[in-house]
């Protein structure tokens, strides 16, 4: 049994499962894994230093798989932005067909930029009235991420249970499921939903292909689903951490009403998050993880875990499901 959806023809993928764009994470020995199991790789462009940077990084990938991959491209804000419109160009030039945005409205420059090219956009969201924005501004594909997501869950704190089939009675372009995805179960609940697919981050980070520390991966598979903190709350740029002594440090020092940024720049430097990662001195800066921890137990290579996920999903359709739809005699 194949899952063949929306999804898997547009971006010309065999399984409804994307690997998610992520800072430090999303290079071309994690994104070519991926798409050479059968899923959509990402590369992250700002994870490269400068635009020449991604150029290379891209034509690495190639090297590695002649499956579809895409690059993410996200615009957060910051006092010193780097240069979006070059990133995209290097895009472009390159011949990349798929793209995942994220991030402020100033995101809508990039897909002008993009779209002439005919290159699709999926872009994330943490809201239905954002994806409905999104998709009247022509994105192909809408990323839905509910509050369990790692990263930057948005404000509303809606759950994937409700939020996806919000988003799926409203958008009509194809829907991916993002946010607590981690195995077959979840894949056929995102298809019983209304997405078209999933989208995963934090699983694919506790995978043997992604380029990080062993002992950050093994954090991955001690947390459970408590082991995250929000921090950022009061400035209204929450985001989903790892459970670990410096994001608790985080959340003391950001407990009173009137604590400044300032009181955790130290802690949560992008610099420090990087040699946490390549390190993995976990007391060196925070590392991003949804509420997806609490399903993992193991560091699989990337083609073990999305051949176990699809084969537990088969077996859900096809026995589970199957026994409680058959007729009672």
């Amino acid at each position: 049994m194949a899952f063949t959806t929306r999804i898997t023809d547009l971006l010309g993928i065999e399984h409804p499962i994307v690997q998610g764009g992520m800072q430090h994470v999303g290079v071309a020995e994690l994104a070519s894994a991926v798409s050479n199991a059968g899923g959509l790789g990402i590369l992250t462009a700002l994870t490269q230093p400068t635009p020449a940077a991604l150029r290379r990084e891209i034509a690495r990938c190639r090297s590695m798989t002649d499956k579809p991959f895409g690059v993410n491209i996200t615009v957060l804000p910051t006092i010193d932005p780097p240069d979006y419109a070059a990133y995209a160009q290097v895009v472009i030039d390159s011949g990349v067909t798929i793209v995942e945005t994220a991030g402020t409205p100033a995101v809508r420059a990039i897909w002008e930029q993009l779209k002439p090219h005919g290159i699709l956009i999926l872009h994330k969201c943490t809201a239905v009235r954002h994806a409905l924005s999104a998709e009247r501004a022509g994105c192909d594909v809408i990323s839905i991420d509910g509050f369990e997501c790692a990263g930057h869950p948005g404000e509303d704190d809606v759950g994937g249970l409700v939020l996806i089939p919000a988003a799926a009675n409203r958008v009509t372009i194809p829907l991916l499921a993002s946010g607590g995805f981690g195995d077959g179960r979840g894949l056929v609940a995102a298809l019983a939903l209304g997405a078209d697919g999933i989208n995963m981050g934090t699983r694919f980070c506790a995978t043997r292909e992604a380029p990080i520390h062993d002992r950050v991966k093994q954090a991955y598979v001690d947390n459970d689903e408590r082991g995250s903190n929000l921090i950022f709350r009061q400035f209204r740029n929450t985001a989903r951490v790892g459970k670990s002594p410096v994001s608790d440090e985080v959340v003391r020092r950001l407990a009173r009403p009137d604590a400044s940024f300032d009181e955790v720049r130290d802690l949560v430097a992008g610099t420090a998050g990087r040699r946490l990662l390549e390190d993995g001195d976990l007391s060196a800066g925070i590392f991003w993880a949804g509420q997806v921890q609490g399903l993992i137990d193991d560091i699989p290579t990337v083609r073990q875990l999305i051949d176990r996920i699809i084969a537990e999903a088969q077996a859900i359709v096809s026995e589970r499901l199957a026994a409680a739809c058959a007729p009672r005699r």
